[in-house]
Order: C-alpha cells, then sequence, then structure tokens
C-alpha cells in the first residue's frame, strides 16, 4: 500500500516512518504539508497518491492550547477536516489519531470507544471536534484514540522524570490521575495493522494494563536503578491552566476486535528504557 503520514517528525511520527515495514510510506513535516493550507494538502495527495493518510500531525501542548484557542482548534479540527477533504477527493482511506482528552475523566471504569464526548480542555474540545468534522467527511475513516504517549524522538513523561531524577533526591508527582501509557512503537504498529485491515469507525489504542503518574513514575525509578524519591501528591499542588481527566483509561476492546493486542505498559517501559540513550 501506499501510506502519507502527516506530522512525519513527531512522536508518534518518527515510530511510524521508522517501524513500519512492507508499504511504501511517505513522512510528511508541517515544512512539506501544513495542514492548516487546504491546498498544500491537496497537493500532497496529488502527488504521492496514498491509499491510507495517518494524520498524527497535531497541536498537543495541552496547557499552550488553553492560551492560544485559534491555533488549537486550526490544526486540530479545521486542519483534520482538511486531510478529510483532501482524502474524500483522492479516494484515499483516513486514520485520525486523536486522544483521551475528548472525555471529562469521570467514569470510574474503562472508556468505552461509544461513550460519548465531554471534553473538558481546549486541547480536547479541537481533537473531539476534529473527529466530528471528519467522520461528516468520510464516514468510513478510522479514528484511534490513544493516551500518555511515550517513546523515543520527543518529550514525554518518562524522559521528564529520569532526567529530573539525574539532578534531584526527590520528585513529586500525583496520584489522583489514572491512565493507560503508550510506547509509541507499539501504537505505531497498531496503526499498521489497522490500515491493512481496513479499519474504520473509534477504537482505543494503548499498551495493556492502567495506573496513576505516580505509579508510573515508581515504575520508571524501579526499572532505571535510580535511588531518587517519588514522592506522590495530587492535582490541587500542581495547578495547570488545562484541566487533566482525573480518570481516562481506554476500554481495548475495539482494538481486540481486530485481533489485536498490545503488551503492558511495564514491558514497554522496560524496552524503552533499554534503547534510551544514557543520561
Amino acid at each position: 500500500m501506499r501510506i502519507i503520514v502527516f506530522g512525519a517528525n513527531g512522536l508518534l511520527g518518527r515510530a511510524l516512518i521508522s517501524t513500519w515495514q512492507g508499504d511504501q510510506v511517505t513522512g510528511l513535516t508541517r515544512a512539506d504539508a501544513d495542514i492548516r493550507n487546504l491546498e498544500q494538502v491537496q497537493n500532497s495527495f496529488h502527488r504521492f497518491k496514498p491509499e491510507w493518510a495517518v494524520l498524527a500531525a497535531a497541536y498537543t501542548d495541552v496547557d499552550g492550547c488553553e492560551t492560544n484557542p485559534e491555533l488549537a482548534f486550526a490544526v486540530n479540527s479545521q486542519g483534520a477536516a482538511n486531510v478529510a477533504s483532501a482524502a474524500r477527493d483522492h479516494n484515499a482511506r483516513l486514520l485520525f489519531v486523536s486522544t483521551d482528552y475528548v472525555f471529562d475523566g469521570l467514569k470510574t471504569s474503562p472508556y468505552l470507544a461509544s461513550d460519548a464526548r465531554a471534553p473538558r480542555s481546549i486541547y480536547g474540545k479541537s481533537k473531539a471536534q476534529g473527529e466530528i468534522k471528519i467522520s461528516e467527511i468520510l464516514p468510513h475513516c478510522c479514528i484511534v484514540r490513544t493516551s500518555w504517549l511515550f517513546g523515543l524522538g520527543g518529550r514525554c513523561f518518562p524522559d521528564t522524570i529520569l532526567r529530573l531524577a539525574s539532578t534531584r533526591p526527590e520528585v513529586a508527582v500525583v496520584t489522583d490521575q489514572r491512565g493507560c501509557p503508550t510506547y509509541n512503537h507499539d501504537l505505531a504498529s497498531s496503526i499498521a495493522q489497522l490500515c491493512r485491515a481496513e479499519a474504520s469507525g473509534v477504537i482505543h489504542a494503548t499498551n495493556a494494563g492502567e495506573c496513576t503518574w505516580f505509579d508510573f513514575a515508581s515504575e520508571i525509578i524501579n526499572i532505571s536503578g535510580l535511588k531518587t524519591n517519588i514522592r506522590p501528591t495530587n492535582s490541587d499542588e500542581f495547578k495547570r491552566p488545562a484541566e487533566r481527566p482525573r480518570y481516562s483509561v481506554l476500554s481495548p476492546a475495539s482494538l481486540h476486535a481486530y485481533g489485536i493486542n498490545l503488551p503492558s505498559w511495564q514491558d514497554a517501559l522496560r524496552r524503552y528504557i533499554a534503547a534510551r540513550s544514557p543520561l
């Protein structure tokens, strides 16, 4: 198959380009095609004639979205609509990467792909609007929601914890937010499989298991062998511009329906730390 990946220099985009095997994959950065510009997007489809487009480009600075909502909606909503329109015009399929932030975090059991959207932040609202727009343009599109993405090739939570731990005796991490860490290489593998399976609809894709940010940080320190103390705290001590979901565990049922089962987040974390350059 011929694939184009928008956002090829992002945390997920890099993994998609480096791990996707057996197909003709072209990575596009913002310099190649700014998804806010419909003409540039249309030209990309005309040039590469993809059978599938994977939209991994997004404005993911959650707090930045609160202070710059115009940019958030221009990229995450209208940009998504531009790619969907071009895919429709060129008879291509589309896989849109979305987020657990489309939910309000008020549930206490894993969110199903069919659960209603109820975003609380500008980032979540812009991604939710993007989901709605592309579904209206391309009813058979595939929306893959993921969460707590980490991996080589960009900023992520494990990288931050390891860097802080290398210089501090103690790091405070919240215990009142629960979700599913997701390794970019594992997510990239599942996306390739979904494209080959001609997947459509909403699918939740994360590594298996769930934890709090405190649990995640503690496991990072444990696996790395560092001696830094991880101190439990809560969200009230870490006031941020954007509200984070307190609970955003995503049910894997929709992914399992395609016969795809991702390893545990602990297994993924061990592989990430093993592959990471020394501090």
